[in-house]
Order: C-alpha cells, then structure tokens, then sequence
C-alpha cells in the first residue's frame, strides 16, 4: 500500500518519497515493523489468552520437566502472523503475484496450525488432528500453491528449473519440460513437479513443527533461516546479481525480500516473549505457517536444495524422528533417547538454555554456508 501510495502516486510532489522505491528501505520498514507490532501487541495477546484459558497441554511422552510448563499461553503464532502479514501488506508492490503466493503459504499452514491447537483446547488435552488429517490438508494447501504456479509458468513469468548448489549450468527443470512432448508422459511430469512442491512445503511446515519444543529453539533458527532467506531473494530478485551469480532469476522476485524481512523481524520480536522461561509459545499455528512460508519462499526463489543447509537444524530434528519411527518399527530398539532430538539431549542432562543456545549456533553456522554457496559455483 506504501509503495503505491508514496512512491508511485506522491513521490514526485515530495522528493524524499522516492526511497519507498527500493526494496532494501521497505525491507527494512518491514522488519521493525513486525517487531514492533509483535512487542507491543504480546503483552495484549498473552492477557487474552490467559483470559480465555487457551493454554498449553503436556503429553504424557514428554520429558518430565516439560510439566512445569503446561498452562503457559499457546496459539502465540497468530501474533507472529499478524506481524508479517501486515508489514507485507503495508511495504509491498502489491502487483507482484509472488507476494500473494507467500502470503497464502503462511496462511494456509497457519490455518491448519490454528485448527490443530483450536482442537487441543477444546479436548484440553494434548490431542489435535491426526496426523493423516494434517498431512492431507498440508498437501491440499501445496496443490493450491503448485497449481497457481503452473498459471505463472504458462504466461512465461515463472520458470520451474532449480537453482543446485556448487553448480553453475546444471538446473534440472522441475516440470521436466521434455516429457511435455507428448500427452502421454504428461502425468508423469506433473506428478513429479506436485510431488516435488509437497515434500518441500510439508516437509518444512512438519520439521519447523517438531523442532518447537523448547523455548525459543524454533523461533530463533527462524531468525537465521529467514534472515538467510532475506539475502537469497534480494539476489535472486536483482538482475545484476543474480546474473553474476549465475541464479534461475525470478522477474519482481525482489518483492519478496519485504516478506522475507517481515519473517526476520516478528521472529525477533516473538523471542522477546518466547526466550526462556517463555510467557507464551507460537502453537501449531506458528510453527507450521513459518514453516509453510519459508518453503513457499524457497519454491518461488528456486532455492529449494539450499533450503536443506538454510533450516539445516530443522532438518535435522525431522530425520530424528524418522529414524527413531523406522527403528522402532523395523527394530524394536530406539536410535535416540527420545525424539526429536532436542528431547535426546534433555535425557543426557543437558541443560534446556544449553541445548537452545548450542542448536542456535549450529544453525547459524549451517546458514552461513548456504550462503557461501552462492559465489563458490
């Protein structure tokens, strides 16, 4: 709305208006935008919720000292989204199609989030959708997403090739446009290009998900893996850039940056309320619509292997659990004390500020090479 109205329609009356013209000034808006409005409004939300009893339930499969923290407000997520959602809208070019797409990844999954936490409450126990039930709407949502992108696709404003770290002339073409060549392989190549979309928005949403179990351990590695995402769509977006980088350009991508700097900021600003001992925790609603949107964000920036190495620890945390299912199944024996793997190192004895603070500098460190993969191709 700013960009329209400052820059497009009154920067000519008054000079300094033109700096809502470059995507770094209203990123930067955006981002003390959302921590402000996430600051300001916690203390509001938290009385709200406490008002309404809408309060976090312990499983019986916690670790014992995750007790002490049941009756601690949850559904904090709807601030995190409040908080992005209007930075965006207010710093936006609006016209750009990709920002919508953002936004709808965000909400989407935040919906579904919202609907699992509103279940736990209502059973006020620590039970909300199955996970068939959740799965299958996370798959919905990424449908949604993937079929919009194939509108884009068709009109020649959005490539479907992948952007393969290390590697300069190799992007493997998601809709394999080769088996477009004859109406028999078309299944084929719409499967994968779905199937694909799927694993990355699911993927993410679930292990940003399972990685929410300590305070502040999610939303902090959302502050690194947003602030990265943050520099990979102003150079995807960038043409000088992204050519001398040699990156699957994605025309008025740069927009993108403003959601982006959004995520960074209402990520800071929930810490401010989440840091141990937290007086509030985001809820499925939180964790799976950051989780949706920044695999949104790497889907529209073609960035999606890099994406393993940006949210390196939430990656880490969902294989966890993998091998910890397949195991037992297949096995009978455990690989891991407990799973998610946080929940390992409380079993040791470490200390939960310990496991949080040790798991921030792993992530920071596997997003710092994520990013030194875009000169070393």
């Amino acid at each position: 709305m700013f960009y329209w109205l400052l820059f497009e329609k009154l920067h000519t009356s008054f000079g300094p208006l033109r700096l809502f013209g470059y995507v770094t000034f209203r990123t930067a808006f955006a981002s003390l935008t959302a921590l402000l409005l996430c600051i300001v409004l916690g203390p509001w939300l938290i009385g709200r919720l406490q008002r309404f009893q809408i309060r976090q339930y312990i499983g019986q499969h916690a670790p014992t000292s995750h007790q002490r923290k049941a009756g601690t407000p949850t559904m904090g997520g709807v601030l995190i989204i409040i908080s992005i959602v209007v930075p965006t809208l207010l710093y936006s070019n609006l016209r750009v199609p990709y920002v919508w797409l953002a936004l709808f990844g965000l909400l989407a999954y935040g919906a579904i989030g919202f609907w699992d936490d509103y279940t736990k409450v209502a059973k006020r126990r620590n039970l909300g959708l199955t996970a068939i039930q959740k799965f299958s709407l996370q798959t919905l949502a990424a449908l949604v997403i993937g079929f919009f992108l194939l509108v884009l696709h068709a009109r020649g404003q959005y490539s479907t090739a992948m952007n393969v770290p290390f590697v300069k002339t190799f992007k493997p073409d998601l809709l394999i446009d080769s088996l477009l060549g004859s109406p028999y392989t078309y299944p084929l190549a719409f499967i994968f290009f779905f199937g694909f979309l799927i694993l990355v928005l699911a993927g993410a949403a679930n292990a940003v998900n399972l990685t929410d179990g300590l305070d502040g351990l999610a939303i902090g590695l959302m502050i690194i893996a947003a602030g990265a995402m943050t520099v990979l769509t102003y150079m995807g977006g960038h043409r000088e850039f992204a050519t001398y980088l040699e990156l699957e350009r994605v025309p008025g991508g740069a927009e993108l940056t403003i959601f982006c700097g959004a995520m960074t900021g209402a990520s800071i600003g929930f810490l401010w309320w989440n840091a141990h001992p937290a007086e509030i925790f985001m809820g499925d609603v939180g964790s799976l619509a950051l989780g949706g949107g920044l695999g949104t964000m790497a889907v529209l920036i073609k960035q999606e292997i890099l994406l393993l190495f940006i949210g390196g620890v939430y990656v880490i945390e969902l294989l966890s659990v993998v091998l910890q299912v397949a195991s037992m199944r297949l096995r009978g024996k455990r690989v891991f004390l407990r799973s998610p793997l946080h929940h390992h190192f409380e079993e040791l004895g470490w200390e939960e500020a310990k496991i949080i603070t040790r798991f921030w500098i792993l992530g920071l460190v596997m997003a710092l090479f994520a990013l030194t993969t875009l000169k070393l191709r």
